[in-house]
């Protein structure tokens, strides 16, 4: 029969791991951390509005999820944002006139970016720039715009009767 020190021993051990198993699962589940990364490539794209894109939202191509945003800056001479994306390995055959654009999931749901490819025969590679990007559609942006035109368009009928009379 074992000893209570070795009963003890192994539940000590048994608790050590479950803690590191759920600490691992909490990391995993949540996107925090990748235990072990694919490799990739960064690429950079310049947006004139990023809307809500955030670290880590989707690269997309054809819905299907090819890589992540890595980091998001500001070109302090154009005053752009610059987004680096970082696509995995196994998607090396990217045409570089690719465009690139910016979309949200649903109505509210979050931003990601939309590769669409072209036609070149030269694909991008490690530090490679896509020139042709369309930027986010921000709603609050749309809703004002709209919201102005219709409070225009009363005025302009107003004024014409007003002239007409």
């Amino acid at each position: 029969m074992p000893s209570q020190r070795l009963i003890e021993m192994l539940v000590g051990l048994f608790l050590l791991f479950a803690i590191f198993s759920l600490a691992v699962l909490a990391f995993k589940v949540s996107g925090l951390t990748n235990l072990f990364p694919t490799k990739s490539y960064a690429v950079t794209a310049a947006f004139d509005d990023i809307g809500g894109l955030k670290i880590r939202s989707p690269i997309k191509i054809g819905g299907v999820q090819v890589g992540e945003v890595s980091n998001i800056a500001l070109d302090s001479q154009l005053f752009k944002a610059i987004v680096t994306m970082r696509i995995n390995d196994q998607y090396n055959n990217i045409p570089n006139d690719s465009s690139a654009g910016i979309y949200t999931s649903g109505l509210l749901g979050d931003n990601y970016i939309a590769i669409t490819p072209m036609y070149s025969k030269t694909v991008l590679k490690e530090g490679s720039t896509i020139e042709f990007t369309n930027s986010a559609m921000v709603l609050e942006k749309l809703i004002g715009q709209f919201i102005y035109k219709i409070g225009n368009s009363g005025n302009d009928k107003g004024e014409k009767n007003a002239n007409a009379q």
